[in-house]
């Protein structure tokens, strides 16, 4: 349990959903009721008709909490720009899955009061730090929560990866990409190609390959002390990086990336009770059976 008082609170809702923003308000007006002071991401209060709020970019240093409405894709983004300001995040899920999302709107003022008393878990998450190097030096450095994918940019023809763990190569993986996942993202993209599910308590990195050529390549988890790099290998074709589905850039001969575990985890707010193997079950509808059709 969390005993950090609460006194700011950052609130943040879908982009384009007047229904997120409405329920933004609502928050708002509940916490100032309570001495709790919200504070509006810029676009949250742009669609409000509040004018200008705080950018992500630039958030302030005494935010004690933040709360997300929206879907995953949502808290991604809030995600990486907590770097170093170390609150919590709570998520309340206006999307279609919610894997990241702890409370339902109807459950949200339910359970507000305790997290306001302190009473909730906070629950670290590991993300990558993903560095960009051209002609050796770090051109762009990034925090994504669930996974950096390397991917051919246009034409339809196979890629050429070369992974390297510790600085000992892995392999040249020949494939449509490679997805270096956290154990938070290996429920997303990863699992899509074939990866496996690995409980985001723990810290590592999943590496899936994107229909490789040979099937021997398979899918490799390794712990979070590695440090990976990407190359490209010849025969060279287009090839762009994306980070959680959201931000992106083209990679060119002689660029690397090199990806270890971030050194500050994202803190989600946990106070429903429910646990990893229950999220499973009800998301991914594990252990229901299809009744026979007639």
């Amino acid at each position: 349990m969390s005993v950090r008082e609460i006194r700011r609170t950052l609130v943040v809702s879908k982009a384009a959903d007047a229904e997120a923003a409405a329920l933004a308000a609502e928050i708002a007006a509940w916490l100032d009721a309570r001495g709790v002071s919200a504070v509006l991401e810029d676009r949250t209060s742009e669609e409000l008709g509040r004018g200008s709020g705080v950018s992500l970019e630039q958030l302030p240093d005494d935010l004690d909490l933040g709360i997300v409405i929206g879907g995953d894709g949502t808290l991604l983004s809030v995600a990486r720009n907590v770097t170093r300001k170390g609150f919590p995040l709570l998520g309340v899920n206006r999307g279609s899955l919610g894997f990241l999302t702890e409370l339902q709107p109807e459950e949200l003022f339910e359970h507000l009061p305790a997290v306001l008393a302190g009473h909730y878990r906070a629950e670290r998450r590991q993300r990558l730090r993903v560095r960009h190097l051209h002609a050796g030096s770090v051109r762009q450095e990034y925090a994504p929560l669930n996974d950096a994918v390397v991917t051919k940019s246009a034409l339809a023809r196979m890629i050429n990866i070369s992974l390297y763990v510790d600085g000992e190569e892995v392999a040249v993986y020949t494939s449509d990409g490679l997805i270096v996942s956290t154990p938070t993202g290996s429920t997303a993209y990863s699992l899509s190609a074939g990866g496996p599910v690995v409980d985001p308590r723990m810290a590592g990195f999943v590496i899936t390959p994107i229909c490789p050529h040979t099937m021997t390549y398979r899918p490799l988890v390794v712990p979070a002390s590695v440090r990976l790099e990407i190359r490209l290998a010849p025969p060279l074709e287009a090839v762009y990086v994306t980070l959680d589905g959201q931000i992106g850039f083209p990679i060119e001969e002689g660029d690397s990336l090199v990806i270890d575990a971030h050194p500050d985890p994202v803190r989600l707010v946990r106070v429903a009770g429910r646990g990893f193997v229950e999220v499973l079950r009800r998301k991914l509808r594990w252990g229901e059976r299809t009744p026979p059709r007639a």
